[in-house]
């Protein structure tokens, strides 16, 4: 354990259904939604049979993977999407619509819904549909915004916590210390969650840590060092019962070691918190100075700590140099170690400190020898792109495919009741992900397909798969979640695993290599086709 406050919670199904947050039900909707059904009932459309893909058009921070999160969320949304008698009452003192619109939108639920959707975990790519939405129209328009609510942060979060562990490396500690400056308690529940899902190994929040079953940790602030002026500040000297004077067992080390124009106060700190924590004492040294004091206390209180049976587990740098100081902290163990023969050259080194993905890449290309990074901010507001944009768009009605154009050509629809596939080489390794009619059927294994550029008529490809994955499951129908709810644990573990198939050109931070997502033949050219037949004909006299 990387924290002198840590404990495991054992994840507990919750026994309902039910969304997270209270907020999250019919009214969490743009108003727009329900002009748009009342519309549709108005004129008796509301009915028809649909079909909308919800879906990005774009990578986010500059890179070439997303990791599609949330999706838990959203069915439970979908399973209890209704608008009670409470929540009608509240519309009809703000909105003015007729009695017998009112008394429909009492009737909708999810029961004619159904939704198709990627697993939770997923490395994904634009303009693949993340989940597709069947059902009424009326119904399908007015679950829109939650979906995309429920969608959009969560993808990204767990993306950006991705990313961080691409940057750190399989075998760093990652911590998610990111409460105090997120948007909000949702921000910080839904941060909290989804970090660790994207490849975090922990989180300071606790109540993320007990309602989603996520390993909780923490050290201390620097206001507990500043709490102590000096060594008169240590009341009881005894630590654990063993009925020694712990401070006195310090101080002989300070002594010893020639190290007594440490900080007074914070070596009373220190000595505080190991009287708490004997068995789990990591240190915050940079209060006052790095290496001619904090660094110091601790070793001295370890030292101690050492005699008695404990074993320290190491310290936090939260600012300076973290590449320069944690090589410099380091040596200073590996030098305690081999004149004094204990075991602290790999006592644990944490760093904090508005990390983020950039600086830590920067601090591998420095070296450094920090085993844990604890990140905040850049991680839970995601700063340095704040939304995926997700969308949510008609592609079907009555069996008759829709297209949205654009003279933004990446904004132009790909009509039509879609499935995807991941196709994979010889070596096992995704090629391109190709949409397909679902009137078409499976690709087969070993059999040579043409797959299309969607905008792009020079860019084609044969490919002849060894193995063929589709990437949409029925998740919902009927007024059922048809999937079990994994823990967070289970769905961190796809998302690795996902990365590990990938190329790692495609998920490289500089200049990564983007992941060919493609038509089937047909699908092209009837997308062209409804392309061309959309868009009118200027004649110029």
């Amino acid at each position: 354990s990387l924290s002198t406050s840590s404990f495991k919670t054992k994840w507990n199904p919750r026994p309902t259904k039910k969304n997270s947050n209270p907020f999250v039900n019919a009214l969490l909707t743009d108003l727009y939604q329900v002009s748009m059904a009342y519309a549709y009932w108005s004129i008796g459309k509301h009915e028809q049979r649909s079909c909308f893909d919800l879906f990005f058009r774009k990578n986010p921070f500059k890179g070439e993977f997303t990791v599609f999160a949330g999706l838990e969320e959203a069915l439970k949304f979908v399973k209890n999407f209704k608008f009670t008698k409470e929540m009608l009452t509240k519309m009809k003192k703000k909105f003015s619509w007729p009695e017998k619109f009112w008394d429909w939108l009492g009737t909708l639920d999810s029961s004619q819904v159904k939704i198709y959707a990627m697993p939770e975990g997923s490395v994904c790519f634009p303009r693949c549909p993340l989940m597709r939405v069947e059902g009424p129209l009326a119904v399908c328009q007015l679950l829109e915004t939650t979906l995309l609510c429920l969608i959009n942060y969560p993808a990204l979060v767990c993306t950006n916590a991705a990313r961080h562990r691409l940057a750190a490396g399989k075998d760093k500690i990652l911590l998610e210390f990111g409460l105090r400056r997120a948007q909000g308690p949702d921000g910080g529940m839904s941060a909290s969650r989804y970090a660790v899902m994207g490849g975090f190994d922990g989180t300071s929040n606790v109540e993320a840590a007990i309602e989603y079953g996520l390993e909780c940790k923490g050290t201390h602030a620097h206001s507990f060092v500043t709490a102590f002026s000096g060594l008169d500040d240590v009341k009881d000297k005894d630590i654990a019962g063993k009925g020694v004077d712990f401070v006195a067992m310090v101080l002989k080390w300070r002594k010893q070691l020639k190290k007594e124009t440490t900080n007074d106060g914070e070596l009373a700190a220190f000595i505080s918190f190991a009287q708490a924590f004997p068995k789990r004492f990591l240190a915050l040294v940079d209060t006052y100075d790095t290496i001619n004091s904090g660094c110091w206390n601790f070793i001295c209180v370890s030292l101690a700590l050492s005699e008695l049976g404990f074993k320290p587990i190491g310290i936090r740098l939260d600012s300076g140099d973290l590449a320069y100081l944690s090589v410099e902290c380091r040596n200073i163990f590996k030098k305690i170690s081999s004149e004094h023969k204990v075991a602290f050259e790999k006592l644990a080194i944490v760093a904090s400190n508005s990390l983020s993905e950039d600086i830590i890449h920067d601090l591998n290309r420095q070296g450094h020898e920090i085993d844990s990074f604890g990140v905040g901010t850049n991680l839970v507001t995601c700063k340095t792109q704040p939304a995926l944009g997700c969308v949510y768009k008609l592609v079907e009605l009555e069996g008759k495919p829709r297209i949205k154009i654009s003279q933004e050509v990446a904004k132009v629809t790909i009509p039509g009741r879609k499935n995807i596939y991941r196709l994979y080489n010889k070596d096992g390794e995704p090629v391109l992900d190709m949409l397909r009619a679902t009137s078409e059927g499976d690709p087969k294994e070993n059999e040579k397909i043409l797959c299309r550029h969607p905008f792009n008529a020079q860019k084609r490809v044969y490919v002849t798969p060894s193995k063929v994955e589709p990437l949409l499951k029925l998740v919902f129908d009927s007024g059922v979640i048809k999937i079990d709810l994994p823990p967070v644990k289970v769905i961190k573990a796809r998302v690795w695993q996902q990365l590990q198939q990938m190329r790692s050109d495609h998920l490289r931070k500089m200049n990564p290599t983007p992941y060919k997502v493609s038509l089937s033949e047909n699908l092209y050219t009837y997308m062209h086709k409804l392309w061309q037949e959309g868009v009118p004909i200027h004649e110029i006299s």
